[in-house]
């Protein structure tokens, strides 16, 4: 099959399930190209699956809204200088998407068009919302073929629709043909957007469990109990409320460690918080780290925290794919009843799971994980079997292939008339 992904940012260090499922089809003989509106900092790191497969080289990238006149000179070039005569009548059509500017993405229209061109495919993977919207433009445009599948994930069921309105996926989800969500929550989110219910299914997101060695926990005489989140320093993540867990814990247990791996936003108003707390010598603000260092952590602490919120601006937690990392490796959890973190962590046998917004019952969770060791290296084991069980990525995408091979197998239900809608 050919396979056009289209993605926000790539590679992006944040969105390995991405990678994920991209190395997952080429090693599996498909060929696939890249579709991305931004190239991220990589902080000086490159996946080794990047390399390995050239990626960079089978990745293009999106034109946005021309931002100057010579800004808009420039693409008009770059625009004109692709088009073939077989290309007008798609340029004509774009330049009316433009001029009916019916939705978010047709602000970018005619230049989206650009990187489309020359390609034909089978199968148009949007991950996120907006670039199913996207999608189904550029193919009202004639710049597109194939069938187009999009991924929903979390803030783009949560928070985009709340900045742009309700119905900023209509386009999509009248002309879109499948649809995946990363938990059976995020699904009936969608659906309650304007989703056909029979559109769309769950797909988790998922890694690959040999990476993640696996070891059981336990704690030797005099050793310090480590305590770990890995988490963007954003909202959604609540690391204010297992900040605040930790001084009734520290009442127990003296000599813990809390290490907080990532970076964002709220950087200084939880170092704020640490210091307000008296917390300096227990609760480590690690900044972002490598995968390498990463993996080095999870294999030396002991309990892993991931305290997901609602946060102030609508936003939400859509699988918490950490959660699955941290069971591969053999790491009981504590997190939260959220979304759809239920349904990748077994609350009482892999786990605990606490109320939001809830330090009380976060310390409480951690105080009788910390009283009871010899409990961990069950709760390791039956971690490590959900993993392989349920969020194993080649399986997933053996189920994503199959996904795409019964939309190849319909007959089209959509035309690519413009305007359509």
């Amino acid at each position: 099959m050919k396979i056009a992904v289209i993605v926000s940012s790539f590679p992006d260090v944040s969105e390995t399930f991405i990678l994920n499922q991209i190395v997952g089809l080429l090693d599996r003989g498909h060929t696939v190209r890249v579709f991305a509106s931004n190239r991220p900092e990589q902080h000086g790191k490159t996946d080794d699956d990047i390399v390995r497969l050239d990626l960079p080289r089978h990745t293009r990238y999106i034109p946005g809204p021309a931002r100057s006149l010579l800004g808009a000179r420039a693409a008009w070039l770059q625009l004109l200088g692709a088009i073939r005569p077989t290309h007008l009548t798609t340029l004509y059509r774009a330049l009316r998407i433009r001029q009916a500017g019916a939705t978010l993405e047709s602000a970018r229209f005619p230049f989206a068009i650009r990187p489309f061109l020359d390609g034909d495919y089978d199968i148009a993977h949007c991950h996120f919302g907006r670039n199913g919207v996207l999608a189904a433009l550029l193919r009202q445009a004639g710049a597109l073929s194939g069938k187009i599948l999009t991924t929903f994930h979390g803030s783009d069921v949560h928070t985009f629709p709340r900045n742009h309105g309700r119905d900023v996926y209509k386009t999509v989800f009248r002309h879109g043909d499948r649809f995946t969500a990363n938990s059976n929550f995020t699904r009936e989110c969608v659906i309650a957007l304007g989703c056909p219910a029979d559109k769309i299914t769950k797909l988790p997101v998922g890694l690959y469990p040999a990476r993640y060695p696996f070891n059981e926990r336990r704690l030797a005489t005099g050793e310090p109990p480590r305590l770990l989140t890995v988490a963007r320093l954003v909202g959604k993540k609540g690391l204010r409320y297992a900040i605040e867990a930790i001084p009734a814990v520290v009442e127990r247990h003296p000599n813990l460690t809390y290490d907080i791996l990532g970076d964002g936003p709220l950087h200084d108003e939880l170092h704020g918080l640490i210091t307000r707390l008296d917390l300096s010598d227990h609760v480590h603000l690690l900044g972002w780290k490598t995968s390498e260092e990463v993996a080095a952590h999870f294999a030396r602490s002991h309990i892993f925290i991931l305290p997901s919120v609602t946060a102030d601006n609508g936003d939400m937690e859509g699988q918490g794919l950490v959660l699955q990392e941290a069971q591969a490796s053999g790491l009981p959890v504590v997190s939260t009843l959220h979304n759809g973190i239920p349904e990748g962590v077994v609350d009482g046998v892999s786990g605990h799971l606490v109320p939001e917004k809830d330090s009380a019952a976060l310390a409480d969770a951690l105080n009788r994980l910390l009283d009871h060791p010899e409990r961990w290296s069950a709760m390791g084991r039956a971690g490590r079997r959900l993993v392989e069980e349920q969020f194993d990525i080649d399986k997933l995408n053996d189920r994503l292939v199959r996904i795409y091979r019964t939309l190849l197998a319909e007959e089209r239900s959509v035309g690519t008339t413009p305007f359509s809608r």
